[in-house]
């Protein structure tokens, strides 16, 4: 800084002043020289103050400088985030609408979803009263094969009361004859001297009591209505009490009968009186095929296979007329004579050998017999396999 000095009244020449004049020059200089350090202080004060200033300044300056490019960075941020949200504002109004198509979709469907609730439930009675419908034209329909079944047997009955009385008068000759012998022996006073001898006549004519009574049981048991229900049976059983019902009428005919059987017992599930009766009726129509044949054989035999049993009914009769094979199990078809049979025998075999979940089928040999084979599912006893 530059310093003027000004004196008010400074002689030219300081060797023509006086002491006192000298003096006050020299004081006024002091004070001059204090009031110019004093400024010079000051001065200083203010350079170091105003350093102080634009060093503040300056960092007032780096600090608006990183503010603004704070606030840029915040401005772009803020850019960035409006230009985000505007999109996910139109996103969100584009969902919107969306949402509303849905919503009036979702309505469109629950109004159709209740008419078609309300077509289910007609449809659904509707289906109830059919299926009730059903149920009970199955138990009509069972009823009358069951009706039927038993009228077929009842048709067989009578054709084997000619056979079984035949077979009754045996017995029951055998009876007279043993009581007549008692009756004699006890009229001629030999009751005291041989009682073991009437004794065994009266034995004697108990045997051929209850071979009778036998007869008439099986014959009784087999004209009832079987049961639907189905347990354990000894198939080879039943066809042999098949063949006891049959063996006077196959004997008066001259037919001989030739079985074939495993050792062990064949045990199927069923029910052994309807099973009786498709063996009867099978035996029945081998009986009358062989009528006028010269040689009349008929030939049973019985043989397991995995879990099946096979049992094969043969004649040596004139077989079945060609294209007739397949019409052989239809109700009340037959080729007999007017009066001869019912048609009814092969039809309810068919059917009780299904109901048994087996199968029937027939070997036709023009000329020298047919075969029927029946296959039933073997009975499995779990607890010995165990």
């Amino acid at each position: 800084m530059d310093v003027v000095l000004s004196h008010a009244s400074a002689p030219s020449d300081y060797q023509e002043l006086s002491f006192e004049q000298l003096n006050d020059a020299y004081q006024q200089l002091l004070e001059e020289n204090a009031a110019l350090e004093l400024r010079l202080v000051k001065s200083e004060e203010r350079r170091r103050a105003f350093m102080h200033i634009l060093s503040d300044l300056n960092m007032v300056n780096r600090k608006l400088n990183d503010q603004r490019k704070a606030m840029i960075h915040i401005l772009a941020d803020y850019e960035h985030d409006r230009s985000r949200l505007a999109k996910q504002t139109e996103r969100l109004h584009n969902s919107r609408r969306a949402l509303m198509h849905i919503l009036q979709d979702a309505h469109q469907s629950n109004l159709r979803l209740e008419k078609s609730r309300k077509a289910m439930i007609h449809i659904m009675s509707d289906l109830k009263e059919t299926s009730e419908e059903v149920q009970r034209r199955e138990l009509e329909l069972r009823e009358k094969q069951e009706q039927l079944v038993q009228a077929g047997k009842l048709a067989t009955l009578g054709e084997l009361t000619t056979g079984v009385a035949h077979e009754l008068n045996n017995p029951l000759n055998n009876i007279g004859l043993f009581v007549g012998n008692a009756i004699d022996l006890i009229e001629l006073g030999m009751a005291d001297t041989e009682p073991e001898r009437i004794l065994q006549e009266l034995h004697s004519t108990m045997q051929q009591v209850r071979k009778a009574t036998e007869i008439i049981s099986h014959l009784r048991t087999f004209g009832r209505a079987a049961s639907v229900s189905r347990e354990p049976v000894v198939i080879t059983e039943v066809i042999e009490s098949s063949i006891s019902l049959m063996q006077e009428q196959l004997r008066l005919r001259q037919i001989e009968i030739i079985i074939d059987f495993p050792p062990q017992d064949v045990i199927v599930i069923g029910n052994a009186i309807q099973l009786e009766q498709v063996f009867i009726n099978l035996l029945t129509n081998a009986r009358d095929a062989l009528t006028d044949m010269p040689r009349k054989v008929i030939t049973i035999t019985c043989s397991l296979n995995e879990q099946w049993v096979n049992i094969c009914i043969s004649d040596t009769g004139p077989g079945i007329s060609e294209g007739l094979e397949q019409r052989i199990f239809d109700p009340f078809f037959t080729t007999k004579d007017v009066g001869a049979g019912t048609g009814l025998g092969l039809s309810i075999t068919y059917g009780i050998i299904k109901e048994h979940q087996g199968t029937i089928l027939v070997e036709n040999h023009p000329g020298s017999g047919a075969t029927f084979l029946i296959q039933l599912p073997l009975h499995v006893d779990e607890t010995s396999s165990e």
